[in-house]
């Protein structure tokens, strides 16, 4: 309770109204960072970044550093779990994750019960000394990857443009898609009470792909997985704060997920009609995001003029300013400066 006082993220996601709201950036750690790019040709491949206590610890650290931001998020990715449930995962430079596909009972079968705390324990470490590092008033957000989009590159091996693969396993062989949702119920709760436990002072669940299914198999393989998770973290700790990213997706279906997992906040993409979203959501949860990654790009009085109509269209509410998807490698530093100095006056 007491750093729900001096924390304005923690504050917003309970009941305050802040005058300025405060600020993250989801992949706030990355490539626009020279100091990033720094630690990154020293790590060896990304894989081995994300599971060195001590590396990923920096990276996290450094836009804090950099830019005061209210939050750091561990330096991780939502393929760790798949990694430590058995599944060889690998990155292409320029090209993004690699996995062994699991589009097979067999395949499946292999994997194991639950996560390998030699994997698991090096991201909680790595809490552990962030947490160590940050100011009361920083909060430390940990994170997953949702079941849904988290198994559609398990059963394709890796990014598609739609996710197809995993659509069409889904209806083909939903037994067995349900069962790979399940093992991923299982270690993502399990792995976010770990993170929790670790330092953690809030979650926020992403569901990238969220937006590729139809209403039915949204609220099958999203909502329910998604609100299981949520459920079986807070019998543990009661007071977890989650924050939900299911980029794509219609209000209605915001506010179903909202409700059925009862999330505190709500991150939306730079496609969302805020004043709709407001509308329809900003009693029941704290809104964050919809700034587009390429208008912060773009900088200049573009940016300046963006960054007051969501400040406008949000006033008032419960609000965490940040983008509609991460920040792009491209990104000048000094825009990200200029963005700050407009939200904070």
């Amino acid at each position: 309770m007491e750093r729900l006082g001096c924390n304005s993220i923690l504050r917003v996601l309970g009941s305050a109204v802040e005058k300025k709201p405060p600020v993250w950036m989801m992949r706030q750690a990355g490539r626009y960072l020279p100091e990033y790019r720094e630690v990154r040709a020293k790590a060896g491949g990304f894989v081995d970044l994300c599971l060195t206590p001590a590396l990923a610890a920096e990276v996290t650290l450094q836009p804090i550093r950099r830019f005061h931001f209210d939050a750091a998020i561990i330096f991780s990715d939502i393929l760790i779990v798949p990694y430590a449930l058995g599944v060889k995962l690998w990155f292409e430079e320029g090209e993004g994750p690699r996995l062994d596909p699991v589009a097979e009972r067999a395949a499946l079968q292999g994997m194991r019960e639950a996560p390998d705390p030699a994997i698991t324990q090096r991201v909680y470490e790595a809490i552990s000394k962030v947490k160590a590092e940050l100011s009361r008033e920083t909060a430390l957000i940990g994170f997953c990857g949702a079941p849904w989009t988290v198994a559609s590159y398990m059963v394709a091996g890796r990014g598609t443009p739609d996710q197809g693969p995993a659509r069409q396993l889904a209806k083909s062989d939903p037994n067995l898609f349900s069962e790979i949702i399940r093992k991923l119920v299982d270690a993502t709760a399990a792995h976010l009470l770990g993170q929790l436990e670790a330092g953690a002072d809030l979650l926020q669940l992403f569901d990238t792909w969220a937006g590729v299914l139809d209403d039915d198999s949204f609220e099958r393989w999203c909502v329910k997985p998604c609100a299981e998770i949520i459920r079986r973290v807070r019998a543990s700790k009661p007071e977890a704060k989650f924050i939900l990213f299911p980029k794509g997706i219609s209000v209605a279906n915001m506010q179903k997920i909202v409700s059925a997992c009862g999330a505190d906040g709500i991150s939306v993409d730079m496609r969302a009609q805020r004043i709709a979203v407001r509308d329809a959501l900003a009693g029941n949860c704290t809104i964050q995001g919809n700034l587009d990654p390429d208008i912060l790009i773009a900088g200049g009085e573009k940016l300046d003029r963006a960054v007051d109509e969501i400040l406008e269209d949000f006033r008032g509410i419960r609000h965490i300013f940040n983008l509609g998807h991460g920040i792009k490698p491209e990104t000048p530093i000094a825009h990200v400066e200029r963005m700050i100095a407009r939200i904070r006056g």
